[in-house]
């Protein structure tokens, strides 16, 4: 049974404000896992009005202490921003509250602007360049303390918190593969490499401590409707968000709009196509379909849900939706097996 996954930016919307967004995340991690969703995952954001998880740690926290058994986890940190023993010590502790249940996935991306990650870094020296060396360097502070070992993470040190490479790029696929680590790839807004940097990071895995063969996480936009039409209607909400962001105004979630994608200039539907390649928009029966080819087109071992819709019921219906789909998807392939 593939397992789903939900991915979550913690929107704060229009007319609303961080705590909404922060008590919305609690609520749909547990629904999430009432439904048998595997993994929760919060995303590091900085300067964006709609996104309320740039403390990344402190929202897992939080979202952790209102769940029982769903792993939570940072899909991702962009570990150019921080120092790998300061990641290990949040995670480290994260882990201590929450044993067994904190997942860490790490991008190299600033998660913002050039001037955002100045302001984050106080200098770009290294940055993207180091994140293979600093991805190891925080590996070791989670490993077994070594005999003698100077800097220690504490707590994190021991801990083996489960490690992942995200990526929207070949970059992570490759540095997956050479350190034998499960793989993320950002297809809800990024599907453009992904077919390639599935086929390198299974062609070139090599096989660690940590994982004996590959693991390919995708995520997928899911934006349920009771039809077709409404739902193509609530999506405006994230087209608008990209638009916005592409136009260099990002803001607060907007509320869906009519007749929203007639205002669009040509390049503008263009970018849309692109981007939402990785998407069910529709109906409980598009959805299922949308997912089924995605699936079957990909192979994915694990599928991580993304619903960024302005209404929290919306959010929470399409999660119900993607697992339904899920679960249909699977008896038919049981019944066709059995017969």
């Amino acid at each position: 049974m593939i397992p789903f996954s939900v991915l979550d930016l913690a929107p704060v919307v229009e007319g609303g404000d961080a705590a909404q967004a922060f008590a919305n995340a609690r609520d749909l991690a547990q629904h999430a896992e009432r439904l048998g969703y595997k993994r929760y995952w919060l995303a590091e954001h900085h300067n964006m009005p709609g996104i309320a998880s740039a403390a990344t740690a402190v929202v897992m926290a939080h979202v952790a202490g209102g769940t029982k058994t769903i792993h939570i986890g940072a899909g991702g940190i962009m570990l150019p921003n921080h120092a790998p023993l300061i990641i290990a010590e949040q995670f480290g502790t994260l882990d201590a509250l929450f044993p067994g249940r904190i997942d860490l996935g790490l991008g190299r991306a600033p998660g913002g602007d050039m001037a955002t990650a100045r302001a984050l870094r106080r200098t770009l020296v290294g940055g993207e360049d180091r994140f293979p060396q600093d991805v190891m360097e925080l590996m070791a502070f989670l490993d077994d303390v070594a005999p003698g070992q100077r800097v220690q993470a504490t707590p994190g040190g021991g801990s083996h918190v489960p490690v992942w490479i995200l990526g929207s790029s070949t970059f992570g696929a490759q540095l997956a593969a050479l350190l034998g680590l499960p793989f993320a790839f950002a297809s809800h807004f990024a599907p453009a490499q992904m077919m390639d940097a599935i086929a390198i990071y299974r062609a070139h895995f090599k096989p660690s401590e940590t994982l004996a063969k590959p693991h390919v996480m995708l995520a997928f936009n899911v934006l349920a409707g009771e039809t077709d039409e409404e739902a193509r209607y609530l999506a405006t909400s994230l087209m608008q968000a990209f638009v916005n962001l592409r136009r260099g105004t990002p803001g607060k979630l907007p509320a869906p709009r009519e007749g929203f994608e007639k205002t669009l200039s040509d390049t503008e539907r263009a970018m849309l196509s692109q981007v939402l390649t990785c998407s069910g928009v529709g109906s409980p029966e598009t959805v299922r379909r949308a997912l089924s080819a995605f699936i079957a087109r990909t192979q994915a071992d694990e599928v991580i849900i993304a619903s960024q819709m302005y209404a929290h019921v919306h959010r929470v219906r399409s999660l119900d939706v993607a697992m339904a789909a899920r679960d249909h998807s699977l008896g038919l392939e049981a019944g066709a097996a059995s017969g």
